[in-house]
């Protein structure tokens, strides 16, 4: 989960920076994939001994490992495909436009140019311009 929400942060940073859907579904892929595909390695080479049934009880817990195995290697192959895939489609439906909320970010679609009043950077901590204010 950790590496599809690293993939998608990365094309979209790469979006909103112009490229074109397709382009930043493969760049975020292609920026995740040693990553993505150590941990990946890591932890298959870690469930090995288990899915192979070694030591006392390992008959037991081999399938558990098994499926594991399976299911690690399912999920890696869908975050490094399929999700860029549908990544690439979900995007080419939404203009690039930043999502951000802060009225202080140039890039938010709620930027406002000119200062507002009252402003946590124009004022310090307040208190001088309340007082001004209320003694008006």
């Amino acid at each position: 989960m950790a590496n599809a929400i690293l993939l998608v942060t990365f094309a979209e940073r790469s979006r909103v920076e112009g490229r074109e859907p397709w382009e930043a579904a493969i760049d975020g892929a292609r920026s995740r994939l040693r990553p993505i595909l150590m941990t990946s390695v890591a932890m298959l080479a870690g469930m090995v001994p288990m899915a192979l049934g070694l030591g006392e009880g390992g008959e037991q817990s081999a399938p558990l490992g098994r499926a594991v195995i399976g299911g690690l290697l399912g999920a890696t192959c869908a975050t490094l495909i399929i999700l860029p895939a549908i990544l690439a489609t979900l995007q080419s439906r939404h203009a690039r436009i930043s999502a951000s909320l802060d009225p202080d970010d140039p890039h938010s679609r709620y930027f406002e140019s000119e200062p507002r009043l009252g402003s946590v950077s124009d004022r310090g901590d307040g208190r001088a311009e309340h007082h001004a204010h209320a003694a008006e």
